[in-house]
């Protein structure tokens, strides 16, 4: 299974690097390449084979995960007692930090010895980043970025849409609806760095049971391993809670804002791709 999974991760990488090479030549800043997949839809794989067949075509890449721009852990915590205890988990919008995210692209095209860009790297099994000291150290202009996460691209529900909850953590834990709407709002923040993007590839699973599937299967690996932090079946489902709005709005939009989706079947095999 993973040698057919790395197969066809090769293979359209290929196919993706081999579509925007043109553009990816002729611009004169950084291209910078959007790749959104909700929980367990492989982004961060995709993301790592495309970096390694952009390398050998001679473009100096580099792949920014949103993930590692979550707000440290007292952070987040400080956000749950100021604005909505649900904010001490991480994932919704409002728990990144979008300006340094910002700032990180803006200074990848001066990148150097002399000038070095460094960005953070979040620790998931301490639920915080890693210290400064081991954030990595960009000394060269890249050709290409990669920036992968889960919902990039997704823009804000409508208001009406937010008062139905949508799950029980929402009916229970956000009777009022303020922390969705919070969220919502956040999201509005997100959107000028969605426009630094100058092209959105979305991975998109069959629906949200699928994805729930695919992350449980994640959590099952990091509790074989014994990994820290690794969550139970229970917590798991609460977990992803959190995002079920936003990812089945994702599901439900993205692929019609999207320059190339990528379609999945249930076992994660590619079944469609299609081009703006």
């Amino acid at each position: 299974m993973k040698a057919l999974a790395d197969t066809q991760n090769e293979a359209l990488a290929g196919h993706l690097l081999d579509h925007y090479a043109g553009r990816i030549a002729r611009s004169r800043r950084p291209y910078v390449l959007a790749l959104s997949g909700l929980q367990g839809s492989g982004k961060s794989t995709l993301a790592r084979v495309m970096k390694a067949q952009a390398e050998a075509r001679g473009w100096a890449t580099e792949v920014l995960s949103l993930d590692d721009f979550y707000y440290a852990r007292s952070e987040r915590e400080a956000l749950s007692q100021q604005v909505h205890p649900l904010l001490r988990t991480r994932g919704v919008p409002g728990t990144h930090e979008i300006e340094l995210l910002m700032s990180v692209l803006a200074a990848l095209p001066h990148a150097s010895d002399k000038l070095p860009v460094t960005h953070p790297r979040f620790d998931k099994g301490r639920d915080t980043r890693f210290p400064p000291s081991r954030w990595p150290r960009i000394k060269r202009a890249p050709k290409l970025v990669i920036v992968e996460g889960w919902a990039l691209g997704i823009r804000p529900q409508a208001q009406s849409a937010l008062l139905p909850p949508i799950n029980d953590l929402e009916r229970r834990e956000d009777a009022d609806g303020s922390w969705r709407r919070w969220v919502n709002k956040q999201l509005r923040s997100y959107q000028p760095l969605w426009r630094k993007f100058d092209a959105l590839i979305v991975l998109q699973a069959p629906d949200w049971n699928i994805v729930r599937r695919w992350r449980g299967q994640q959590e099952e690996d990091l509790m074989a391993r014994h990994a820290p932090l690794a969550m139970d079946a229970d917590a798991m489902d609460r977990f992803l809670s959190h995002f079920e709005r936003l990812s089945r709005h994702a599901l439900a939009t993205l692929p019609a804002l999207a320059d190339s989706c990528v379609e999945y079947d249930d076992e994660r095999h590619v079944t469609g791709l299609s081009h703006d």
